[in-house]
């Protein structure tokens, strides 16, 4: 089985924590982190922005990937919501057999 981490931004910690609940409990993925206090610059329909914004991680299988980011963009407010996989190549095998046993 191969598993892989879901990086995602949002607006605020409330609104992470949202997006989190939602993909735990549809066993999208096993587990979110929300990071508080991240700072972005970008460039945005030609303009330098600056925005706060609370980073998610999320722990998945390569399997369920396709369908969280689907459901990111369906919940999340952004016209174009970051939703990146970030594949892994190892980890403790108890806690990848956690994440295939909750999600899927």
């Amino acid at each position: 089985m191969s598993y892989c981490l879901a990086y995602m931004t949002a607006a605020s910690v409330e609104e992470a924590k949202t997006i989190g609940r939602v993909l735990v409990e549809e066993r999208l993925a096993a587990c979110v982190n929300v990071i508080p206090g991240m700072v972005s610059v970008y460039r945005w329909e030609g303009a330098l922005e600056e925005a706060e914004e609370a980073v998610l991680i999320a722990k998945t299988r390569v399997a369920s990937f396709d369908e969280l980011a689907r459901r990111v963009a369906e919940i999340h407010p952004y016209d174009t919501p970051c939703a990146i996989r970030l594949d892994v190549a190892g980890g403790l095998p108890p806690f990848l057999d956690w994440i295939a046993s909750e999600t899927g």
